[in-house]
């Protein structure tokens, strides 16, 4: 089952969608599902692993949730911090309003920046496991490397540049100065390295696998590299297999220690 709702709280309307398998009270262990940027809560990845994980555990349920200025989201101006409090918010509806006992994050590209940011800036883990696909750990690089001359001299002027898919974003110097602030290459992670997992294609041109496995070998962390996937892991065989690793990772049992599942 699946259904929209809206988290009001703070100002912000964050748009909504959870899949769950048919009793909402019976959901014990809730992932949050982020995506790249550009998409929106409704992206096929995300229902794929959720179709996935709600059909082999009856208590999981997944959160997808549209970032500000994506999908159907109010906003109009892309700010960092903004998209760190959607998270914080989502999180804190999934622990206090569904009684979330274990909290699980799969994000990928954009998401995992944000998802790794928000852990260093908190300085606690709300997440009992992270997986992350994909991830573009060096996210000035990755919107720089798309930006033209004749943008650069807009955004030097004060001006906005629009990037997107479906729906144009507004992009400003100041955002691009914040995610260059905001490295998360250098920040250390190794406290929660047995809590990440790693998922990266060895095709990726949006977001070098080089700079994961340095990400990986710098935190300790687990890497699984996936032979010949791109970005976005359009190939279905490769999909499959990254979901697969993931639900394993966040299975209930002994390994995650999450009780028993379904």
């Amino acid at each position: 089952m699946q259904k929209y709702f809206d988290i009001n709280e703070g100002g912000f309307s964050i748009r909504c969608k959870i899949y769950f398998q048919k009793e909402i009270r019976a959901v014990k262990n809730v992932v949050i599902a982020t995506y790249g940027f550009g998409g929106n809560k409704d992206n096929k990845a995300s229902e794929k692993f959720a179709d996935r994980i709600i059909s082999k555990y009856k208590n999981y349920a997944v959160i997808c949730f549209d970032w500000p200025c994506h999908g159907k989201d109010a906003r109009n101006k892309l700010i960092l911090d903004e998209c760190l409090t959607y998270l914080r918010l989502v999180g804190r509806y999934a622990r206090k309003e569904l009684g979330a006992e274990h909290l699980y994050n799969y994000s990928s590209s954009l998401g995992a920046y944000l998802t790794l940011l928000l852990l260093a800036a908190d300085g606690k883990g709300d997440y009992d496991r992270m997986a992350f696909r994909c991830p573009a750990l060096r996210m000035y690089d990755s919107f720089a490397a798309g930006i033209t001359e004749d943008d650069w001299d807009k955004l030097r002027k004060g001006k906005e540049i629009l990037r997107g898919y479906d729906r144009k974003i507004k992009i400003t110097q100041e955002f691009l100065d914040s995610l260059k602030e905001n490295d998360v290459m250098q920040k250390d992670y190794m406290d929660y390295a047995d809590q990440i997992l790693m998922i990266h294609g060895t095709k990726d041109e949006m977001a070098p696998i080089s700079v994961t496995e340095e990400f990986c070998e710098n935190n300790v962390v687990e890497l699984i590299p996936v032979e010949n996937a791109d970005h976005p892991f359009s190939n279905p065989d490769y999909m499959d297999f990254a979901i697969g690793k993931i639900i394993e990772f966040f299975a209930p049992g002994p390994v995650g220690s999450q009780g028993s599942g379904g």
